[in-house]
């Protein structure tokens, strides 16, 4: 079976001639034109024609697409891209989706498997699973080599269980009687 990932998004129609805007998640992001033929979420094919600059993201003439309503009707559409399609990278590169179904440890002791990859707004993360209820959540900075399972260098005390400590409740003291 054929692995896909995303490798853009439409994000919104452009114009009244059937342009659309996309996000591309390339790592030069106007490669995403230079990948050929695109698999959209919903199975069907969209080959980029033209595409050019516009804030953060490009506006790009879709083969077929040819109206603004049919530009509107892929608003939210993800593009996907067979992984064997993605350029080989050079020795200690490596795309994040390749670390997914690796082994991940740390100064000898095994973690787990990498599930997954997770961006919560201040960067990407491995999914670890620990073999507990939650899954470990490390930043790839610690990540020291990828060949041929994922060696993490993780600072003193990242994988401690120990609580913080809770701060002081503020509690009323009594106040004495009167006479």
């Amino acid at each position: 079976m054929t692995h896909l990932i995303t490798i853009g998004h439409i994000t919104d129609a452009h114009g009244i001639r059937g342009a659309v805007k996309i996000k591309s998640l390339a790592a030069n992001p106007a490669d995403i034109a230079s990948y050929g033929p695109l698999q959209t979420d919903a199975g069907s094919t969209v080959e980029i024609l033209r595409m050019k600059p516009a804030k953060g993201e490009f506006i790009a003439d879709l083969k077929g697409i040819d109206d603004r309503n049919k530009a509107e009707a892929l608003k939210g559409t993800a593009l996907l891209l067979p992984r064997e399609r993605l350029p080989v990278l050079p020795d200690g590169e490596y795309y994040l989706l390749d670390l997914v179904g690796k082994s991940a440890s740390a100064a000898g002791t095994v973690l787990g498997p990498v599930i997954g990859i997770q961006n919560y707004g201040a960067g990407d993360l491995l999914e670890i699973d620990a073999g507990t209820k939650n899954t470990l959540l490390v930043p790839l900075i610690f990540i020291t080599s990828t060949s041929p399972d994922v060696q993490l260098d993780l600072p003193d005390g990242y994988l401690a269980d120990e609580k913080p400590p809770q701060p002081e409740q503020n509690q009323k003291k009594p106040k004495p009687e009167s006479p």
